[in-house]
């Protein structure tokens, strides 16, 4: 018997490695991810001689787990036969088992988050009883792939590689990439899959609706993260970023008629209403606008920006800079084309 002062330490970590379903660990993963944990907390790290020693102690008295040993592309591989085995198992008492029944009936009330079964499976081995309808939140019920987002959240979650087959709006032909999936996030009633490609390590983002596949790669090592995602977003609209650009100083006004909407709804987390001297030197500027409110916000340039500065038609102005104001004109000027060409 292991009499190691680490050892519950170590059985805690491998009990997690061993009832992994989507990687394939053979015993030098387990060892290098068992030390990679006790480093991480502070321990010394073993050798595998001393993890294969304390996989045999788990199939014995008092844990009896039961070790599926198998084969995949030359590795000898080890899990819990049973993957929902645990030698930490215990039962959950009234107070946990009543907080989890409520956790569940919120979480079941999000729409557009089809795919998890479990979530079904868990109310109904915990006796919940059905409830109305509370919360509801927006979601467009005819969105390709939806399905695809319980399956995405699960792989996210437990850190699994994926290649995925997509097509963009302009491109109908099929392209492939090796993916590190990090984030699910949804704008605009769409909902985007945020990682790193593998070769580069480029963030990228694929909208779920262009994904014509998704097939998981266990044997290969996830990498994780080493970047705020959220960070990442705060300088745009939306969710499209050009590392590349530069952030905006964009100043616009609004309408007296949709002030108060943009007040209440900003279009960008920077957005301020001027003030004082800065709102006396717009008006100058632009006598013919006595009315209305002028606003700023600090930002990238993308396609989500310049749709959302056009989608208030005539109750919104952008002044500066002049980039933005042409791509806004422009996109109007379209319209306008487009208009005629039925009108004539």
């Amino acid at each position: 018997m292991p009499t190691n002062k680490n050892a519950l330490t170590r059985y805690k970590y491998l009990d997690e490695l061993l009832s992994d379903r989507h990687h394939y660990y053979d015993i030098h993963d387990l060892t290098e991810k068992c030390n990679e944990k006790l480093v991480e907390d502070g321990f010394p790290e073993v050798t595998q001689r001393c993890i294969e020693k304390d996989i045999n102690y788990l199939e014995y008295a008092p844990f009896s787990a039961d070790i599926q040993r198998f084969r995949v592309n030359g590795k000898r591989c080890l899990r819990y036969e049973n993957p929902s085995f645990s030698i930490f198992r215990k039962e959950l008492t009234e107070e946990e088992c009543n907080l989890l029944c409520e956790v569940l009936n919120t979480i079941g009330q999000f729409d557009g988050l089809d795919n998890f079964e479990w979530m079904n499976s868990m109310k109904i081995g915990l006796g919940l009883k059905e409830r109305p309808k509370v919360i509801s939140f927006s979601n467009n019920p005819y969105l390709k792939n939806s399905n695809m987002l319980g399956m995405l959240f699960d792989y996210i979650s437990n850190q699994v590689v994926v290649q995925l087959s997509y097509h963009t709006f302009s491109d109908a032909a099929t392209k492939c990439i090796v993916f590190h999936p990090y984030l699910l996030k949804q704008y605009n009633n769409r909902w985007y899959l945020i990682g790193a490609a593998d070769t580069d390590g480029k963030i990228l983002n694929f909208a779920i609706d262009r994904l014509d596949k998704v097939d998981a790669l266990p044997e290969h090592i996830y990498k994780k993260c080493t970047q705020d995602l959220e960070e990442r977003f705060e300088d745009i609209v939306g969710v499209t970023l050009y590392e590349d650009r530069p952030i905006s100083h964009i100043v616009f006004w609004v309408s007296d008629a949709s002030k108060d909407y943009i007040l209440t709804k900003p279009i960008h987390e920077t957005q301020t209403m001027l003030r004082g001297e800065k709102d006396t030197a717009m008006r100058e500027a632009h006598p013919n606008l006595s009315e209305g409110v002028f606003f700023s916000i600090d930002c990238i340039e993308n396609y989500e920006l310049i749709r959302e500065l056009t989608s208030f038609g005539k109750d919104l102005i952008v002044l500066q800079p002049r980039e933005i104001q042409d791509k806004v004109y422009e996109r109007i000027s379209s319209m306008m084309e487009n208009y005629s060409r039925i009108r004539t």
